[in-house]
């Protein structure tokens, strides 16, 4: 049982209690991130569903929200050939988003928040909410904001990397300080090389050769710079629900990258 905030999370609640609050405004936000998948030897297979978590928890402690259970499988398909990390069909994981956003706004939840940590599950969601076609639907990146590519730029040594890397670790030394193993972190061998297609631990004749599941540098990771990415991914994610919620959201995109 959750003792943070738990008022906010509707597994803390009985049913009663959640149409109360959403009868009183109150906005749904869905945290979207994989319980098993791999990062590295030095993170654990929860570290999106810890970071969906945590922002989450962030978020709805800024606007009036109620935070659902945590779908904490998705599509990952470039990491399924490291053990135990699943991913769901495209298909599935786009029914999944479409189906628990469309029953959300069914019980009348004033917005919909659909907060993603993730790279490959970007595309789908976005399909996912232009089928519902729905105004009171948010897709919230996690990397999307201008404050936090701004900081990343700036602090960031690694002279390349999107998982498990410089950047990633350094924001679960500050989340999740305990589950993170330092003295394993080990770099990917492919600085330089752009390469699509999915991480093999196997084939070390592969681009895309990594044989601890890294994708970068986690090695230049700290809990200071964990601590200014954290701030900055806030202050992005809670810019934009409000922006949302006034109908100013023109103004904050304007200022993001849509990749």
């Amino acid at each position: 049982m959750r003792t943070d905030d738990s008022l906010n999370w509707v597994e803390c609640l009985n049913w009663d209690q959640v149409a109360s609050r959403i009868a009183n405004g109150a906005s749904a936000i869905l945290p979207v991130g994989a319980g098993a998948k791999e990062h590295g030897f030095h993170l654990p297979m929860g570290t999106d569903r810890i970071q969906a978590e945590a922002l989450a928890a962030r978020l709805s402690g800024q606007i009036d929200a109620l935070v659902w259970p945590t779908l904490s499988y998705g599509y990952y398909p470039a990491f399924s050939e490291y053990a135990g990390s699943c991913s769901l069909s495209v298909a599935t994981f786009e029914a999944l988003i479409e189906d628990i956003t469309t029953a959300l706004l069914g019980y009348g939840c004033k917005s919909v928040f659909v907060l993603d940590t993730g790279l490959s599950t970007i595309s789908p969601i976005e399909r996912a909410l232009a089928r519902i076609a729905s105004e009171k639907t948010c897709h919230l990146r996690i990397h999307d904001g201008a404050k936090y590519k701004t900081t990343a730029d700036r602090i960031a040594q690694q002279k390349f990397g999107s998982h498990a890397d410089e950047l990633e670790t350094s924001l679960m030394l500050a989340l999740a300080p305990d589950a993170v193993d330092m003295t394993l972190a080990e770099a990917s061998p492919v600085a330089g090389r752009d390469a699509s297609g999915p991480l093999t631990p196997f084939d070390s004749s592969s681009p895309n050769y990594s044989a601890s599941g890294s994708f970068g540098d986690p090695a230049y990771a700290t809990r200071a710079k964990g601590e200014l990415l954290l701030a900055a991914m806030t202050d992005d994610l809670v810019e934009r629900a409000l922006a949302f919620l006034a109908g100013n959201l023109d103004s904050v995109e304007s200022g993001e990258s849509t990749s």
